[in-house]
């Protein structure tokens, strides 16, 4: 049934359950990367479909925009809230302008940005390239949006803390992470790099986030998943074609 919560909360297709309560959504959390990890081959699984027919550009244009519109551009409006509100001056304003549900020129440009990164990142791979590494960039941008309410504090008054982290169970989510990284780093070189980046961006977000809010928040755990998922995209497309994926 966490399975369904984590797939009901993350998604708008059709096979989820709504959480009745809070806990219920606490203990759906270490499925969020198996859920991410389904968004992306469906992603390029569009991908793999429409590359021969339209071409890599309309091709992964449409590839980025199912995981968008799979997952109610949930993540995206986190990165937007995020961007807008690090024009305040203090935690206290910033976290009020990122609870303004109205999109700021920071919030535009950084979805505008983001949306070119995937898209550039995604083109030039072959079909398959793309499904894998669309899988391992859904999949690692949940897994650290777990790691960083598992591990990071939440900020005042954000919600955050009563929301997810009073019902995390630590064991399921260390599970969880050990599993995605141990896929990730079974996809070969590539998968490793693509992790790494992955992670540094997290942290990197993370460390914003502390200074900036004074925690995380739930706008911010959207902002890592999807900056940890451009940064994953980048790094296998870059290197794909210099190290491969899979050991030898």
């Amino acid at each position: 049934m966490s399975l369904r919560y984590a797939w009901a909360f993350l998604t708008r297709l059709p096979g989820g359950a709504h959480p009745p309560t809070e806990r219920d959504l606490g203990r759906s959390v270490p499925w969020f990367p198996l859920v991410g990890a389904v968004v992306g081959a469906l992603s390029g699984a569009v991908f793999w479909a429409v590359w021969q027919p339209l071409g890599a550009p309309l091709a992964a244009i449409l590839a980025v925009a199912t995981g968008a519109v799979v997952t109610g551009a949930f993540h995206e409006d986190g990165l937007a809230d995020t961007a807008d509100a690090l024009g305040g001056t203090t935690p206290e304003e910033r976290r009020e302008i990122m609870k303004d549900s109205r999109l700021g020129t920071f919030g535009t440009l950084a979805l505008v940005l983001a949306t070119l990164v995937q898209v550039f990142a995604v083109m030039p791979l072959a079909a398959r390239d793309a499904i894998i590494a669309m899988v391992l960039a859904h999949g690692v941008g949940r897994v650290l949006a777990v790691a960083a309410m598992s591990l990071a504090p939440a900020a005042a008054g954000s919600g955050l803390g009563h929301s997810y982290t009073a019902h995390l169970r630590g064991l399921p989510c260390a599970l969880s992470l050990l599993v995605s990284y141990a896929a990730a780093f079974a996809l070969g070189p590539v998968g490793v790099f693509g992790v790494g980046a992955a992670t540094g961006a997290a942290l990197i977000v993370g460390l914003m986030a502390y200074r900036r809010f004074g925690g995380m928040t739930g706008d911010v755990l959207g902002a890592t998943a999807q900056v940890s998922q451009m940064a994953a995209l980048v790094a296998v497309s870059r290197l794909l074609d210099d190290v491969g994926w899979f050991w030898t």
